[in-house]
């Protein structure tokens, strides 16, 4: 196999643990390591005048190359653009968009300059692999500078409707860029369609195959590119043995002592708006307000780490749920109980997997979610003898394997509240079943399926065979 260059906005260095870098993080790094490669991206630091060449370091058969920004990159590129503007129209939420021009000139700019410093970097028979919202145009900037490589992508979140992407000024330079590409990985068949239709209505490309399935050919904007759905997993194995094995360490046993007996019910999510925690609290204080049997034996604990607390839409999350905290909690609390328990701080996996185990129900009910993938850890955690029930939104990726949850609106309070209370009262025998159906899943779909699946669909010179042109 050729050299492997991954680039994403930040790197697992070689000095990170992986215990703290998550599943996706360990998953690149083992590519790497199998293949021997670069991993090319941003450093993470930002400085004053940073230098232009990026500072690599080696260690094994990885090389990792990465480049600081400057204070106005950071603001223009990643706080305005990718994370005020992309990231929210990806997720649907248009009313919290504040789109500047100079915003999109800055992640232009940056895509450009990252992609300079990588052209001088790259062999003849690299294979690239661009992942994330951060660098959709590098693939365009490489080529302006005569690369020749194959070069695949892969979004990490959801794809717009053509009609919400339209909102933005400049999407169809987005997309252009997109094409740019030799193949574009997507999370689920219903962000395949949400190209193609883009293609077919809002440019004068063509499509061959079907829009809604999992692997389509386009040719757009003077390319000929293929798109397709290749869900990400996990390391299903190692996490089941990871939470096997946590589930007598100190951490998980005083949380268990805390409990005193109590059914636990487990949110994990980074802090965003996307995530639906507002609505999940909002059920939960509905459970306990609707079905009084449930007093004094269950306990919500929520963690949430912050992230882009710099964003006022996030500190603005963050008021909301301190408050909604205190409402449940006030009303419901006795002296011996606390309903809700909600943690601003982050837990290594190690940890997190043994409180999953612990937990009776996982309620991951994100608004809209590329894959979700707190989703499959949960279900990998629990005890084969004794597992517990997961509640998930329709609107997570994971939504499309994980037919043994409890799929739930999470614009609906009332119908999270109905499936926790269902999830908490429901028969082993039952709760054995549907667990039984998503293992199934997860041991077949594991992150290195994913990784070995995407490298093996770049580097192939044909795919399957296409049905005729749909436009």
């Amino acid at each position: 196999m050729a050299r492997l260059v991954i680039v994403s906005n930040r790197v697992a260095m070689p000095r990170e643990r992986l215990s703290r870098a998550g599943g996706l993080a360990v998953a690149l790094r083992e590519s790497l390591g199998q293949h021997g490669g670069l991993w090319y991206g941003w450093s993470g630091e930002v400085s004053e005048n940073p230098d232009p060449a990026p500072r690599r370091i080696r260690q094994g058969r990885i090389d990792y190359a990465v480049l600081d920004l400057s204070p106005e990159e950071h603001k223009g590129f990643y706080l305005d653009f990718s994370n005020g503007i992309l990231w929210p129209l990806c997720h649907y939420r248009l009313g919290l968009i504040d789109f500047r021009r100079s915003a999109w000139e800055s992640y232009l700019a940056v895509n450009a300059r990252f992609a300079e410093q990588l052209v001088a970097q790259l062999k003849s028979d690299d294979i690239i692999w661009v992942h994330d919202y951060h660098f959709i145009p590098l693939a365009a900037e490489l080529r302006r500078r005569g690369v020749q490589n194959r070069i695949g992508f892969f979004l990490h979140i959801p794809f717009p409707a053509p009609e919400v992407l339209a909102a933005l000024p400049g999407h169809d330079r987005l997309v252009r860029d997109l094409c740019a590409y030799d193949l574009v990985g997507f999370q689920t068949r219903g962000d395949v369609r949400a190209l193609t239709e883009y293609i077919l209505h809002e440019s004068d490309g063509t499509v061959l195959g079907n829009a809604g399935s999992e692997d389509v050919r386009i040719s757009a904007f003077g390319r000929d590119l293929r798109a397709g759905a290749f869900p990400i997993g996990i390391d299903t194995a190692e996490f089941a043995s990871l939470a096997a094995a946590e589930a007598g360490s100190d951490e998980t046993q005083r949380l268990s002592e805390s409990l005193v007996g109590r059914s636990l019910v487990i949110g994990v999510d980074r802090l965003d708006y996307s995530k639906g925690i507002p609505q999940r609290f909002e059920a939960f204080h509905h459970l306990l307000g609707s079905r009084p049997e449930h007093h004094g034996k269950v306990t919500f604990m929520q963690i949430a780490p912050i992230s882009r607390g710099e964003v006022a839409q996030y500190r603005k999350l963050r008021n909301e749920l301190d408050g909604l905290t205190g409402r449940i909690n006030g009303k419901f609390a006795e002296f011996d109980w606390v309903p809700v328990r909600y943690l601003n701080r982050a837990f290594a996996r190690n940890s997190l997997a043994g409180f999953y185990r612990h937990a009776k129900v996982g309620l991951v009910t994100p608004l809209r979610d590329g894959m979700n993938l707190v989703a499959k850890e949960y279900v990998a955690s629990q005890d084969a003898a004794d597992p517990g029930v997961l509640v998930l939104s329709r609107f997570a990726g994971a939504a499309r394997e994980m037919k043994g949850a409890l799929i739930v609106n999470p614009y609906d309070t009332e119908h999270i509240s109905d499936a926790l209370h269902r999830a908490l009262v429901m028969p082993l025998e039952e709760r054995r079943q549907r667990w039984e159906s998503m293992m199934a899943v997860l041991n077949v779909n594991t992150i290195a399926h994913w990784r070995e699946t995407y490298l093996a669909a770049l580097q192939a010179e044909g795919g399957p065979q296409m049905l005729e042109a749909a436009g």
